[in-house]
């Protein structure tokens, strides 16, 4: 992707179902559960890069001692820091295992907005950690419902509010019953998510455990954002993504099953695995950029969906180069559209799209190392900013070629206007087609995404341009004015906009049709971003504020 957008979180989390002993003899390992933590956390740090965090716990904890460890950090390198603080620790009796990495879409990016969070109680069952990858769009009106209890929250973050409601739950049932909790202590954590879920506008997979070593995961009851589970004799596992379960544990893909939206692992002390219906089933509508974007390519599925988004561009790439294969020149933005580059090649060369002829191709765009620079003047600065990307000069004939590059996805247009379009107009083609595997994003995220807002959306600002300034200002669905356009209008308005000045090529923009990606990631109906089609009323009031935001020139998140 072009664009740099924050989303997303991961979390893992894991249960050794043996003892110590076991794991040191079938597999010779005295920290089998650590190795495995961090084997899950380091296969998913594509989720984020703003913090890290985790917890170990014991199931046989001595007086006088820690019953669990917490671990986080929220520095420059904050996975790395994890994983040699797990290293360093000193016991390696635990049996639960929580982790997280975090993007710090909501709060602050300190380590005290890491997860897990902890209510901390002198009784062990009574102690809750909690981590997650979520949003909610309703986490201010629930922090007001809180204060209204009468309660004091300490924090503002959206995770802390979580578990301390959930753990003031699980008291209210502890006490109601009057009859102790020792037994009953998974009816008890049931119960408290029937409570408390319902209460949640947005997309989540929660994780979570208690001191005395109940642990749970559960999904929001649209699937919005994923989650994978595994359970074997040896271990019951969670993850936000299969391939993470598949490298840490050496399994093939139909091994690992996905978490059923609205239904809860459960995992008691003993080890005893359940799985429990906390929520009535809503619509399935899994988050279509996991597919797109998101989530690493090499699950298999994800890999071949990728390829389709890929493949179904041909035609209309050929379509738009009038079949001239011998005058252009294909290729992308490293590297995330990799994949959808090979599905792109390869129905060119399989369908009869190219009939025989040759299709030339490279990768003309680097993605040099990132850099930082502190110099004061704008023009220096602006210089340095085109030189993100490194290209490949002299397999592009100037004056000749025209120049395809696909990209998953075009957000803002800034890298792609600033950056690589000026780089590419080095080269001398007479023509630039950028490509994308996305349609266009016309609304705002509210489920994970940094992009709440409309004003940053290009083709948000092509509509503002094609409508005109009183027409946006008297709407109040902006769905309707997206529908007097057509893709192509809406296309060449973007092209225009995401052309820097000076520029020789000539640029078109060719968009994926929603249609197209639906058939290609059949599975995955969550996308809202494109169509405006939000799974919950939050979203549908995410949309409208961020129109009202938008006119009043207020600048900040929409929720």
């Amino acid at each position: 992707m072009s664009d740099s957008i924050k989303h997303e979180c991961a979390v893992a989390l894991l249960r050794l179902r043996r003892n110590a002993a076991h794991y040191a003899e079938k597999f010779g390992s005295t920290d089998f559960g650590g190795t495995k933590l961090s084997l899950l956390l380091e296969k998913q740090h594509n989720r984020g890069q703003d913090g890290a965090g985790a917890v170990t716990l014991t199931l046989t904890p001595e007086n006088g001692r820690p019953a669990y460890g917490e671990l986080k950090s929220a520095s420059d390198s904050p996975l790395a820091d994890l994983l040699s603080l797990l290293a360093k620790r000193r016991r390696m009796d635990e049996t639960l295992f929580l982790g997280h990495l975090r993007y710090a879409t909501y709060g602050k990016g300190d380590v005290g907005f890491c997860h897990p969070f902890v209510h901390k109680s002198a009784r062990l069952s009574r102690t809750l950690f909690l981590a997650g990858n979520f949003n909610l769009t309703n986490t201010h009106e629930l922090f007001d419902a809180y204060v209204g209890m009468g309660k004091f929250p300490e924090s503002t973050a959206d995770g802390y509010l979580i578990c301390e409601w959930l753990a003031s739950c699980m008291l209210g049932e502890e006490m109601a019953r009057k009859d102790g909790s020792g037994s009953r202590s998974g009816e008890i954590l049931v119960s408290a998510l029937r409570n408390l879920l319902p209460r949640l506008d947005g997309a989540y997979t929660l994780c979570g455990m208690t001191g005395d070593g109940w642990s749970f995961a559960v999904r929001d009851p649209h699937g919005i954002r994923p989650g994978y589970c595994y359970v074997d004799d040896d271990v019951a596992v969670v993850a936000s993504e299969r391939p993470a379960v598949q490298a840490a544990f050496d399994l093939m893909p139909d091994e690992v099953k996905e978490l059923v939206p609205g239904e809860a692992m459960i995992v008691a002390p003993d080890g005893t695995v359940s799985f429990v219906k906390i929520l009535e089933p809503a619509e399935r509508r899994g988050c279509v950029f996991e597919r797109i974007y998101f989530s690493r390519a090499n699950d298999a599925d994800i890999h071949r969906e990728r390829k389709a988004l890929g493949a179904a561009l041909a035609k209309p790439l050929l379509d738009a180069v009038g079949g001239d294969l011998e005058n252009t020149f294909f290729s992308y933005i490293p590297n995330s559209a990799l994949v959808a580059f090979h599905g792109l090649l390869e129905a060119l060369w399989t369908e009869g799209l190219a009939e025989g002829r040759p299709v030339r191709f490279g990768q003309i765009a680097v993605k040099d190392a990132k850099f930082r620079t502190f110099i004061a003047d704008a023009a220096a600065r602006r210089e340095f900013y085109q030189h993100v990307y490194d290209v490949t000069y002299g397999l592009v004939r100037p004056a000749t070629d025209t120049l395809v590059v696909l990209d998953d996805s075009i957000v803002r247009g800034n890298t792609m206007k600033n950056a690589i379009l000026p780089m590419l107009d080095r080269l001398g083609p007479k023509r630039i087609i950028v490509a994308s595997s996305a349609p266009p994003i016309c609304y705002p995220d509210c489920y994970g995404i940094d992009m709440s807002t409309l004003g940053e959306l290009v083709a948000f600002k092509a509509l503002v341009n094609l409508e005109g300034d009183r027409a946006i200002a008297e709407t109040d669905d902006v769905r309707a004015l997206y529908a007097r356009h057509s893709l192509a209008e809406l296309s060449s308005e973007i092209a225009r906009l995401i052309t820097p000045k000076g520029m020789k090529a000539k640029v078109d923009v060719i968009f994926q049709t929603v249609d197209d990606m639906r058939g290609c990631c059949p599975d995955s109906s969550g996308d809202w971003y494109f169509t405006g089609d939000y799974p919950t009323k939050g979203g549908e009031r995410v949309l409208h504020d961020a129109l009202k935001n938008y006119l009043a020139r207020k600048e900040g998140r929409s929720y």
